[in-house]
């Protein structure tokens, strides 16, 4: 029974990846990858080596999430569930954060911040052991954790718009922007540079997004107002079926009104990424990385990759699918395959 659950967990997975994007399954490959030119000479030579895998398997955690129990809760924080001004108020420690709100709170509501400082610690410790096919599988989940909480939808309960007649942004702002628009932002972004500071650096950027989250929602409302949504929608073949999309006149008014905001987060996550694997490197002792080029070993498997108990995930995580619930954070064009946000 168990064997039979994960066959279709596994298929329904494949099937969600191809058409429910995360960041955009696109644009979170294409900030690992950027992230990688911005490592000094000491690190880029074994990063470029495996450039594919870092840049293939930062969709990996956005795999798990619909397996993995306690993996979708690390993609984002509802800020907004705590009150006015949480932001401000919200403990920055794991532990000061449990002790006012309980974990079982916290987790339900997301722990994005924590998971990027968790991982830093582990991805430390794999450079001290100059593991290398762990340094891989860490800096690729890394990249994308970091990815998620540069998203201003993952840091709030209406992650999809779901509470204001917005359903769908989610996938719109994160997914169809950066596959129409990506091509003409400016990822020259300088070098990585040592952060002494991980969780504050993981605060900021959640803040940072969370303070873009009325414009997100704001000018999505206003244009729909005044365009409708006769203008709003088109369709287009994806994977042999014809599916709604926001239409490439929406799309480019809003990239217009947002000016520059979606480039902005997605260059914030690429410098972000580059100077976390930095940090862990450096706090590591700086271990000789063209050494371990030269050694024999394989990348991570798939299997591998996983990181977690393979369980259905909690009810709360909100998708109805069926027969199962999924975490719709992080995902989708809006009406493909799901119908039923709620």
């Amino acid at each position: 029974m168990k064997k039979h659950f994960l066959t279709i967990s596994v298929l329904l997975c494949c099937l969600l990846s191809q058409t429910a994007q995360s960041w955009g399954f696109y644009a979170h490959q294409r900030i690992n990858r950027y992230a990688v030119f911005l490592l000094p000479p000491e690190m880029i030579g074994f990063y470029k080596k495996h450039i594919q895998f870092i840049t293939e398997k930062a969709v990996n955690p956005d795999k798990r999430r619909y397996v993995v129990v306690g993996e979708a809760e690390r993609h984002y924080i509802d800020l907004d569930i705590y009150g006015d001004s949480a932001f401000y108020k919200m403990p920055r420690r794991w532990e000061d954060a449990v002790a006012r709100y309980t974990e079982d709170t916290l987790r339900v509501y997301g722990i994005v911040p924590w998971q990027i400082n968790r991982m830093k610690y582990q991805l430390t410790e794999a450079f001290k052991r100059r593991d290398a096919p762990e340094i891989l599988r860490l800096s690729a989940d890394l990249g994308h954790y970091i990815g998620d909480a540069n998203v201003p939808l993952h840091t709030t309960e209406n992650y999809n718009g779901q509470k204001t007649g917005q359903n769908g942004i989610h996938g719109f702002w994160e997914s169809r922007l950066p596959e129409l628009f990506a091509d003409s932002y400016d990822f020259f972004i300088g070098r990585a540079v040592y952060e002494p500071h991980p969780l504050m650096r993981a605060w900021q950027a959640v803040g940072e997004a969370h303070f873009a989250l009325d414009s997100v929602l704001g000018f999505e409302r206003e244009l729909t107002q005044r365009l409708g949504d006769d203008r709003k929608y088109s369709y287009e073949t994806r994977n042999g079926l014809n599916v709604r999309v926001y239409s490439k006149e929406f799309s480019t008014a809003y990239h217009k009104m947002l000016a520059g905001q979606v480039e902005r987060r997605m260059r914030a996550s690429i410098k972000m990424i580059a100077d976390f694997w930095f940090t862990c490197w450096v706090d590591a002792g700086q271990p000789d990385l063209n050494e371990l080029s030269r050694q024999s070993y394989q990348e991570p498997s798939e299997a591998e990759a996983s990181e977690g108990e393979l369980l259905p995930v909690r009810p709360h995580e909100g998708m109805s699918f069926g027969w199962r619930k999924f975490s719709p954070k992080g995902c989708c064009y809006e009406e493909v395959l799901w119908a039923n946000i709620k």
